[in-house]
């Protein structure tokens, strides 16, 4: 029986999947995969560090290396093309000592800082060194201190780490169509280089933290906080309270060792409290009064006019692009601030007042799935009027994740734990705010009711779900017929953003998130090289909203006990105090 005969089969003369030999063992794989792509699909693991499988591959580590029969070199098994009949062998002698010899090299340039790394423990090529054995035998390249790019406020860049690879580069400018980096320099020497090498806080980056999420080194990461919150710990000067996003729930179960897609709420508020927190709120009750003020905004802008289409503002990398690109959009961002910084407002206010304890003495930590976050907690325009910012720190999600672990916690044996009263309290619509398409469903959810006073005919708005780069849908609000549209992803957000622009589409209201999938795939989340690791979080996501009983914003019991105690109408002189905001033009068009 030839290859071919072993199940391939033609469909207009294009074999739809082949047959290929890999080690000796035969196995059929649908056609049109790389090598790499086609033994992960059969459960066999090729190393890489410039291997990705969300980016388009380069080839440019040599790690994958493997031999193919009629072939006299090794080949890039991320970049060569199966074929059938192929004959694949990926654990030679050649072969090993071919990635021994270019991980050796790797390490002569790499500094020996792992112990205090922020990625040590998730470095991919930590593993990699570990795995084959690699000794410290070539010469070691000497420490550059001007390689360290400390500028940003969100991330940190230690390019005496990089090992080259460029995927920093290929998520930067496929994914999110910023194009900050660019190789520069050949061979041992290239590094993936802002233009004329400025700081991050003087080029166009918007801090999304797509670089760090996909750097397989130390070499970009986020900006790290972990010892600030172990030093405001140990003060023992402060009420330690702490808010967590939304999609915080699901995704830090990757962090715990879990299948990702976990709903992992009550363990996760449980290990917070060992960790030392005197209270632990949920930024899902602030995206609930995020609705409330931004569902109401829409309606008024439609009432009254306004600009539109109406953008939502929960993305600070999104708020970024607006401020340094395009910001003739800045009146068209709702006013609103993000749920982060309206659990900010409301606990150095409303709540310090409620347990009789001065905001100075509060430190309020964030735990976030976005890089951008931290740069949001210090806008000079969301600041106190003491100066003093309402978000203390805040941590992306692998950080609360290495400090777990750091904590020698034994998260298995922990008893779910329950967010405290009166901050804690949320709906399914606040929990869909980790996904692209949550935003505007939770928001369609209430304006609907609100606008028409009729119970909403269906919950889920199903047009605005799901990894499509850009959704759009349609919705009645008795005379009025709403358009919106929801765009994630960099890139998506941008062409959409310029469809706008040259008057192709219109709309009323528009969700935009910086990175794909939403705050599920923002730059602070879990490492991840699963293909399908959005899908799986964002499936966790909807099903937290499944398991609420309430489910829309407005019938949060303690929304309404705010408003009444506090705010007493959404959009009043109050609320505009403290849960809005204004932009700036960053974008030296002025």
């Amino acid at each position: 029986m030839s290859a071919r005969g072993a199940g391939a089969y033609e469909k207009g003369g294009i074999l739809s999947s082949i047959n290929l030999t890999v080690d000796g063992k035969l196995y059929q794989v649908p056609a049109g995969l790389t090598v790499m792509e086609a033994c992960r699909k059969v459960g066999i693991k090729i190393p890489s560090l410039c291997y990705h499988p969300r980016l388009e591959s380069t080839g440019a580590c040599r790690i994958c290396a493997i031999e193919v029969d009629g072939f006299r070199n090794l080949q890039a098994a991320c970049v060569t093309l199966v074929s059938d009949g192929m004959q694949i062998k990926t654990h030679t002698s050649r072969v090993i000592n071919a990635r021994k010899m270019n991980l050796a090299l790797l390490l002569s340039n790499h500094p020996n800082k792992c112990m205090t790394c922020e990625s040590n423990g998730s470095c991919e090529f930590q593993d990699l060194i570990y795995d084959y054995g690699i000794e410290e035998e070539l010469p070691k390249m000497p420490h550059d201190p001007g390689l360290i790019d400390d500028s940003s406020l969100a991330i940190t860049r230690d390019l005496n780490k990089c090992v080259s690879c460029g995927r920093c580069i290929r998520a930067c400018s496929d994914l999110q169509a910023m194009d900050i980096y660019s190789m520069a320099y050949r061979g041992v020497n290239s590094l993936p280089l802002t233009a004329f090498d400025r700081g991050l806080s003087d080029t166009l980056c918007i801090s999304c933290g797509q670089c760090s999420l996909f750097c397989p080194v130390g070499a970009i990461t986020e900006n790290p906080s972990l010892r600030r919150l172990r030093e405001a710990m140990e003060s023992g000067e402060y009420v330690m309270v702490v808010q967590t996003a939304p999609a915080t729930r699901v995704a830090i179960s990757e962090e715990l060792g879990l299948p990702p897609g976990t709903i992992s709420t009550g363990r996760m508020v449980a290990a917070l409290r060992k960790l030392g927190f005197d209270y632990v709120f949920d930024t899902d009750f602030s995206a609930d009064l995020t609705i409330m003020e931004e569902g109401s905004e829409l309606l008024t802008r439609i009432k009254e006019g306004g600009k539109f289409p109406m953008f939502t503002s929960c993305c600070p990398a999104w708020i970024n692009l607006v401020e340094k690109e395009f910001p003739e959009y800045m009146p068209n961002l709702s006013t609103a601030k993000s749920p982060q910084q309206m659990m900010g407002a409301v606990v150095k206010t409303y709540f310090a007042d409620k347990i009789g304890v001065s905001p100075d003495k509060i430190f309020l930590v964030s735990i976030m799935p976005c890089t951008a976050k931290k740069e949001e907690a210090l806008r000079p325009q969301q600041l106190m009027s003491s100066g003093a910012p309402y978000v203390d720190l805040v941590l992306t999600t692998r950080e609360l994740g290495r400090r777990i672990r750091l904590s020698k916690l034994q998260v298995e044996h922990l008893e779910d734990s329950r967010y405290d009263d009166p901050l804690g309290a949320s709906t399914g619509a606040a929990v869909i705010f980790g996904a692209t398409g949550g935003v505007m469903e939770a928001a369609l959810r209430t304006a609907y009711e609100l606008a028409t006073g009729k119970p909403l005919p269906r919950l889920g708005f199903e047009e605005v779900r799901g990894i499509q780069g850009i959704k759009e849908a349609t919705v009645a609000l008795d005379d009025k017929t709403l358009r919106v549209a929801v765009a994630h992803g960099g890139a998506n957000v941008r062409k959409l953003l310029t469809a706008i622009k040259n008057g192709d589409v219109y709309y009323d209201f528009v969700e935009m998130m910086a990175c794909p999938g939403g705050c599920i795939g923002g730059g602070g989340e879990p490492y991840s090289d699963d293909p399908d690791i959005i899908e799986k979080r964002m499936r966790g996501i909807y099903r937290a909203d499944e398991l609420n009983t309430i489910r829309k914003s407005h019938e949060n019991p303690s929304i309404k006990a705010i408003y009444e105690d506090f705010f007493e109408t959404p959009l009043s002189h109050r609320s505009h105090e403290l849960l809005h905001t204004h932009y700036t033009d960053r974008s030296n068009k002025n």
